[in-house]
């Protein structure tokens, strides 16, 4: 059973590593396969791991047929449908989940769309009032503006179309001003009912608390809702190794379950026609299946609770079978469920982190005859746990926490045990001092938190390992935790060494990679050589909390084991090409910076001794040739035209990144030397820029367009395209094609795109 459990699993995780689906036709051997498996027991394992596959397969065809359809992107849309979660209220705007019921123009759209309602100007509704006029369970005709799931694509990042397409959001949009919003109805399913019960706990926490890190936590703990902790305090609990607790997770779906179990149980044994009819056991498993799908749908039966149910439901079934004394079978079958239920599972962090917590305590206490004190006993889980889950957390993040052990021997007592049965009882009884002392309790832990967070070494960061050396590592954990009388368990840390102590790849002498990243509707181009790394701008900024230095440019670099930076080029002052430069001075050391922006400008003086990047300007790292090209700075300009343009030469071949720069800039640069194989496409592709003359100057192979998917402007204008094809160049986008990765060497240039690294089917 664990070999034919695991075989499923496994054949659902291949699946999602394939770059295109296989035939629909296939699907139907599934339940062919299925019966072959139950007929031949040695075909079980090779069976089961194929029906895993063509399991994965078919839901996948089923859910990427249920995406909008690209002829009705940037269309506008009248839909009516039910408000289908907690809406989430952010800076700007509110977002929630519709399901689609009717469109009154007869269009067919996917079942469930991803919905933004803005706030464009000060004249209309702040999103607040927009939150208390939209209930989950209300039926609204709305108008809105579709577009295919889409997102940022770069090395090291969230991959945002995986977690749309697990949760079966075909589409993304907003709700058009200038078209109807009205209310039309109520939809009352017992679903709609919950959304409505985790709306109410919500509103009632935050009124009684106020705008508080408390308030946001609680109700995090509560109802499930994590987007009313801020960026902020992640910081904190990602540095300290207690994120897994601050959200409904695993650990507390559990620990609720088992508490019921145990008080049915208590009161079952005590009353004797009970227990004569029913064994206490199975009344417990009983009732611990019931608290986990209560608290699941508390949650919002999101697909994370989901996992945890189907965990606990099958350790429960375990438990009322007698079969429970076999924990890997269990763990294998509650895998196979998952993954039954879910096949994009796989792709959870969090599932191989959960599972492997749980392999991790029963492995670690094999071999232990003499179980000592309570504190030795927790001593010894938290040493397997931080030391068997390190590999996987620098493959997944990147990081480790070292402080995380101290932190959870505080925190999971004090948040699972605590606070969560607290603010679960407050979120039952409206007793006002429930909450006063959840909230107590809470700032009391925040507090002792930001102790941790503060010590020496707290968090140790490095590139992310390759997976060879993760699984080499992965063995030595296994070795050092070996039982009493295991051998040369210490050897273990000389397997766990590679991933850890190996360097990075990095360009080789007088070669560059320069990778144009994925940034939406702006520019971040992040060059490196042997020993030194230059940013060329740092993309826009979304919101107060959010910008494309701490999404995109930051993970990028610290995944490449890059925490510093030699120079910080500012092409100029437009807000999409300097919006994340504020997270990234802040995340990153940064040496020095060029720019044209003016003498006082805010950003500037956060560096020592910033300059102006000026034509003419060159140096030399590691071989390859550096050369800013523009501005001359000899007279008034446009805004534009004042960008910093900088040509990389390197053995293979030369790159010019060129800013926003318009046609008056680009007739002063005929006159130098601008011929490179690669070029940035000027200003995102807009009509005022790249000339037939320029781009004949250039003579480039490939053409990179940095523009966000279906932007507001239009860019790439279908022309400028067209003049660059014309002149044999080959156009690539980071709206179509994710980062763009080029790479200078002796053997030539080399341009690939983040999407077709990948090789995802759901990405291309």
């Amino acid at each position: 059973m664990i070999l034919a459990a695991l075989a499923f699993a496994a054949g659902a995780a291949v699946l999602q590593q394939q770059a295109a689906l296989p035939a629909i036709g296939w699907v139907v051997l599934a339940p062919i396969l299925a019966g072959l498996a139950c007929w031949k027991r040695r075909l079980i394992v090779p069976a089961c791991f194929a029906v895993g596959f063509l399991w994965a397969a078919g839901w996948a065809h089923w859910r990427m047929a249920d995406r909008l359809a690209p002829e009705l992107e940037g269309r506008d849309i009248a839909v009516a449908g039910v408000v289908a979660s907690l809406p989430a209220l952010g800076e700007r705007s509110l977002r929630f989940e519709f399901d689609v019921e009717s469109v009154p123009g007869g269009e067919k759209l996917p079942r469930k769309l991803l919905v933004s309602w803005y706030r464009t100007s000060a004249a209309e509704e702040a999103p607040a009032l927009l939150a208390s006029a939209l209930h989950p369970g209300e039926r609204w005709l709305l108008t809105l503006r579709l577009r295919r799931p889409h997102g940022l694509v770069n090395p090291h990042g969230f991959d945002y179309e995986a977690w749309l397409l697990e949760r079966g959001i075909g589409a993304t949009g907003y709700v058009r001003s200038r078209g109807e919003q009205k209310r039309i109805g109520q939809r009352n399913s017992p679903l709609d009912l919950i959304e409505q019960a985790r709306e109410s706990v919500r509103d009632r926490f935050l009124a009684t608390l106020g705008p508080t890190p408390a308030a946001g936590i609680l109700a995090a703990l509560a109802v499930g809702d994590q987007r009313a902790i801020s960026n902020e305090e992640w910081r904190l609990f990602n540095r300290t190794g207690v994120t897994h607790l601050m959200s409904i997770s695993g650990l507390h779906v559990t620990l609720v379950s088992g508490l019921v179990a145990w008080l049915v149980a208590l009161g079952w044994r005590r009353v004797p026609a009970l227990a004569l009819r029913l064994p206490a056991r199975k009344a417990a498993a009983i009732a611990a299946i019931i608290a986990a799908l209560a608290y699941t749908l508390l949650a919002g039966f999101g697909v994370p609770a989901q996992r945890t149910f189907w965990m606990v439901t099958i350790v429960a079934a375990a438990l009322w079978s007698g079969q429970i004394a076999s924990p890997g079978r269990t763990l294998a079958l509650a895998l196979a469920v998952i993954v039954f239920f879910d096949p994009w599972a796989m792709l959870a962090p969090g599932l191989w982190l959960s599972f492997g917590a749980v392999l991790l305590i029963f492995y670690g206490a094999v071999g232990w005859n003499t179980p000592g004190s309570r504190i030795a006993q927790w001593a010894r889980v938290q040493w397997a746990i931080t030391v068997g889950l390190a590999p996987a957390a620098l493959l997944l993040f990147g990081q480790v926490s070292v402080a995380g052990p101290i932190a959870n021997a505080v925190a999971i007592p004090v948040v699972s045990v605590v606070v969560t049965p607290l603010a679960l009882l407050a979120a039952v009884l409206p007793v006002d001092a429930l909450l006063h002392l959840c909230a107590w309790l809470t700032e009391w832990l925040l507090q002792f938190l930001e102790w941790c967070a503060a010590l020496p070494g707290a968090q140790w960061q490095q590139h992310v390992p390759s997976l060879w050396s993760v699984l080499l590592a992965l063995c030595g954990a296994a070795w050092l935790l070996a039982p009493r009388g295991v051998p040369w368990r210490a050897s273990g840390l000389a397997l766990m060494a590679p991933a850890f102590c190996l360097a990075p790849a990095a360009p080789s002498p007088g070669e560059a990679w320069v990778s144009m990243l994925d940034v939406g509707q702006g520019l971040a181009v992040l060059a490196r050589t042997r020993s030194r790394t230059l940013l060329y701008d740092a993309g826009p900024a979304w919101g107060p909390d959010a910008d494309s230095g701490l999404r995109v440019v930051v993970p990028a670099m610290r995944g490449a084991g890059l925490d510093r930076l030699d120079l910080l080029v500012l092409s100029h002052e437009d807000s999409d090409h300097i919006g994340g430069a504020l997270s990234v001075l802040e995340s990153l050391e940064v040496d020095a910076m060029a720019s044209s922006l003016a003498p006082g400008h805010p950003v500037r003086t956060l560096v020592a001794a910033p300059r102006r990047c000026a034509a003419g300007e060159s140096w030399e790292w590691d071989g390859v040739r550096f050369e800013f090209l523009s501005p001359a700075w000899n007279g008034t300009a446009k805004r534009n035209d004042l960008s910093c343009v900088l040509r990389i030469a390197a053995e293979g071949g030369a790159v010019l990144l060129t800013g926003d720069i318009e046609r008056t800039a680009e007739k002063a640069l005929l006159a130098s030397s601008v011929k490179s194989d690669v070029m940035l496409i000027p200003h995102h592709g807009s009509r005022t820029s790249s000339t037939p003359e320029f781009i004949a100057a250039v003579a480039p192979r490939w053409a990179v367009v940095a523009a966000g998917y279906r932007n507001r402007f239009g860019h790439p204008n279908s022309e400028v395209l067209e003049r660059y094809r014309s002149a044999g160049a080959q156009v690539v986008r980071t709206d179509l094609q994710g980062s763009i990765a080029i790479r200078l060497s002796a053997q030539g240039v080399a341009v690939e795109g983040e999407r077709t690294r990948r090789g995802r089917y759901w990405l291309q």
